[in-house]
């Protein structure tokens, strides 16, 4: 099985530990870093580009919520997992497109079904991250799969249209799809909270 790797980011070291623990019992996960500092979770984040970020909610001076949206101003688009003693914030996580929400302490049936299902949502395509797309392309596609048009990735890229257009008619020939519209169904494929 391909390995998937993931960060975790918690500011309580029992629990960032206790994840770390469950986590070494699914061999095709590799961990890159623990990071207990949202500001530095971030960074390593941004730099590593991890197909799984394991997120505590409640941290002081940043949410788990806030972290996703700078990750994601920055175009990096791993899919989030709240982990969080708090069960008020599972509509919020569902709202901020997270792929799922576990509870603590973490239990390792719970975990297995969500890297399970994970493991079988990027394995269901040959999909964006796992294509013959050059990094701008995926960048790009993501943005078309947001929902963004050509003149709004063209604006948020600094590009033209012309060129956005360009790079979206390629992604389409390379991925086999006829439009923008099924390149979004091929992109959520799996519903993560079906």
């Amino acid at each position: 099985m391909e390995k998937t790797t993931a960060v975790l980011v918690d500011d309580e070291k029992q629990s960032l530990n206790r994840m770390a623990d469950l986590l070494k019992l699914f061999p095709h996960v590799e961990i890159l870093h623990k990071v207990a500092d949202p500001e530095v979770a971030i960074d390593r984040i941004v730099s590593c580009k991890p197909g799984l970020v394991f997120i505590d909610v409640e941290m002081p001076g940043m949410t788990g919520f806030e972290v996703v949206k700078r990750i994601r101003e920055q175009f990096v688009f791993p899919e989030f997992i709240f982990v969080t003693a708090y069960s008020q914030y599972a509509i919020k996580a569902i709202k901020a497109e997270a792929f799922d929400y576990l509870l603590k302490p973490v239990d390792i049936d719970d975990l297995r079904e969500c890297l399970e299902r994970f493991n079988q949502k990027k394995n269901h395509f040959p999909h964006i991250e796992n294509s013959v797309l050059s990094e701008r392309e995926k960048e790009i596609a993501r943005l078309l799969c947001k929902g963004l048009t050509s003149q709004q990735i063209a604006d948020l890229l600094f590009i033209s249209k012309h060129t956005a257009d360009t790079h979206r008619r390629r992604i389409l020939d390379k991925l086999g799809v006829r439009s923008t519209a099924e390149l979004i169904v091929m992109w959520n494929g799996i519903s993560s909270w079906a």
